[in-house]
């Protein structure tokens, strides 16, 4: 639980300073006498078991299961300065500040993205693996997701190829925001599509995009907009990428031809 300094009435989180609280005397006077006894005038660093992490000028015990940090060099209970109130309970460590610490509270640091190399590293294995084109995989994953791997859709789908929690069950995945997971189960139920509908990449996206039976039920793709505007989509990118792909391979090859370039 946490309480901050100088909030509104009802509100979860609550500010409030010094000068305020002299409008309490007699709770005033005895946060004062707590504080005299308990406080500690160092900068320090807080974790919190949420990993969130408190930089605070400094910080004391103003109840048995209560700490106040201070969030200015300031004396909070003769100067006004600003706090926030924390559960005893809730504090995984206290350290001491490095020099030039900055106060102030800190989110976790968010999960590392997939890098683009790392990415592309992925695409390649799975796609050996399941012998599907790397440049298919990769213009599904930029329809999906726009590679991020912590993507969620509106109906549950998940991670960098938008695997359903019941899909990925079946194909063995985990945890479907580990990327490479992730890639290899998409990689795998692409390759089942594509088998299929003998090779047919029109038909296997719009399965993986609308679901088989649909499909199979409109002998084609289905008459969804989404499902024609996705299927258009990643064949716009594939093509792209494939076009791309080809003028790197020309260049190499009149690299080591020199009597071919023009």
């Amino acid at each position: 639980m946490v309480k901050w300094g100088r909030m509104r009435h009802r509100e979860p989180l609550r500010y409030g300073t010094a000068n305020r609280l002299r409008c309490l005397r007699g709770i005033a006077a005895l946060l004062c006498v707590a504080l005299a006894g308990t406080a500690t005038h160092a900068a320090s660093v807080v974790t919190l078991r949420n990993g969130f992490t408190i930089t605070c000028a400094s910080h004391g015990q103003v109840a048995p299961n209560t700490l106040r940090l201070y969030l200015d060099a300031s004396d909070a209970a003769e100067q006004g300065g600003s706090y926030m109130d924390v559960a005893v309970a809730s504090v995984a460590s206290i350290e001491a500040a490095p020099e030039n610490s900055t106060v102030g509270v800190r989110p976790p640091a968010a999960p590392a993205a997939a890098a683009p190399l790392a990415l592309h590293t992925i695409l390649q294995q799975s796609g050996s693996a399941h012998n599907v084109n790397t440049a298919l995989l990769a213009s599904v994953v930029h329809a999906e997701s726009a590679g991020n791997a912590r993507a969620v859709s509106r109906t549950g789908a998940r991670g960098l190829m938008q695997l359903m929690p019941g899909t990925a069950k079946e194909l063995g995945v985990q945890d479907s925001f580990a990327p490479a997971q992730n890639v290899d189960g998409g990689s795998a139920y692409l390759d089942q599509l594509l088998t299929r509908y003998g090779n047919d990449v029109a038909l296997a996206l719009a399965a993986y995009n609308a679901g088989p039976a649909a499909v199979d039920r409109y002998r084609g793709i289905p008459p969804y907009r989404e499902t024609r505007l996705y299927v258009a989509r990643v064949l716009r990118e594939f093509n792209r990428l494939a076009r791309a792909e080809a003028v790197r391979a020309h260049a190499a090859e009149a690299a080591v031809l020199p009597g071919t370039a023009r």
